[in-house]
């Protein structure tokens, strides 16, 4: 009778099977990855894949400009002569009286021109709105042109047409005996031909806006006011202001830092005189960059337009946004 142990049973699914043993080599489990890699492509990096494009040009055409601007308005020279100043630049422009000026005739034309554009933008758009007026899309079309006049070819046009001596407006105003206007020579009348420009070509760009916004408000606001006899300007001020307040809102805030940046038609129209008078912030930080290349002090121009630019914005979303 022999003592020896017995041979273990052959069987298919035995303990490596039933137990979870790893499977023999050279295969592998359905929908994982060969040991060792990693798939590129998951569903949780395929979103930033899409993304990486824009985030790459943002990063080299904004973000790195942008840095790169802020350490020059820490330096003074140009080239190899380029040395870390700190903030020299900014204490230059605290001190700077043409800064100054350039800053308070921008500011003058901020608080002339953006209200009264605001203002026309707002009565066109209601008479554009208004059933009673016939040929609504061709007046729409007409008043919406001008904005798409490019700004070198607007200020070109009215330099001809602010002339002194063979001006059409001048010729205009000869017909009713009144003597021709130094437009463009005087620093008041200039400061006025910068609005009148201003105001042409802007006023039907907002006017459109406000006329989308106009056609969205519901008509049975209207027309339940009008059941408990509001008229017509009370019905302007409780429903159509309050509807349009995040239209209104926009403009402002567009408008505000577009004349902030206000550049081509005063440098077309008057090169930023006379005396000054029409020189903006964006005109006085060109002529230290690309005029005096001195890109340290028109770096630091352009971050305190943009901290005046930010500080408004601001201001106006507290003061004229939704309060809820």
């Amino acid at each position: 009778m022999s003592l020896a142990p017995p041979e273990p049973a052959r069987a298919t699914g035995g303990v490596a099977a039933t137990t979870g043993g790893a499977p023999r080599p050279g295969r592998t489990r359905p929908g994982r990855a060969p040991s060792g890699r990693r798939r590129l492509l998951t569903r949780t990096s395929f979103p930033y894949l899409l993304i990486m494009p824009a985030v790459l040009g943002f990063a080299v055409f904004k973000a790195y400009p942008i840095a790169a601007s802020f350490w020059i308005s820490l330096t003074t020279g140009n080239g190899d002569a380029r040395r870390f100043a700190g903030l020299a630049n900014y204490r230059r422009l605290v001190d700077d009286p043409l800064f100054w000026t350039a800053l308070r005739n921008t500011a003058l034309i901020l608080v002339v021109q953006v209200p009264l554009m605001l203002g026309l933008a707002l009565l066109v758009a209601l008479a554009l709105n208004s059933a009673a007026v016939r040929l609504r899309p061709l007046w729409r079309l007409g008043v919406f042109v001008p904005s798409l006049t490019g700004l070198v070819a607007t200020g070109v046009m009215f330099s001809v047409i602010l002339n002194r001596d063979a001006g059409l407006l001048n010729w205009v105003l000869s017909l009713f005996g009144i003597d021709p206007v130094n437009w463009l020579g005087s620093p008041v009348w200039a400061r006025i031909g910068v609005v009148l420009v201003l105001t042409w070509h802007y006023t039907g760009y907002n006017a459109v806006m406000y006329l989308a916004g106009l056609q969205g408000i519901p008509k049975e606001l209207y027309e339940a006011a009008m059941v408990d006899g509001a008229g017509p300007v009370r019905r302007f001020f409780a429903i159509t202001l309050p509807q349009l307040r995040p239209i209104l809102l926009l403009t402002v805030v567009l408008s505000t830092i577009g004349t902030l940046q206000l550049f081509d038609e005063p440098y077309v129209l008057t090169g930023g005189g006379p005396d000054n008078a029409t020189l903006t912030v964006t005109m006085y930080l060109y002529d230290n960059g690309f005029k005096y290349f001195d890109f340290g002090y028109a770096s630091a121009l352009a971050y305190a337009l943009a901290l005046i630019v930010s500080v408004l914005g601001i201001l106006q979303v507290r003061l004229v946004g939704d309060r809820r």
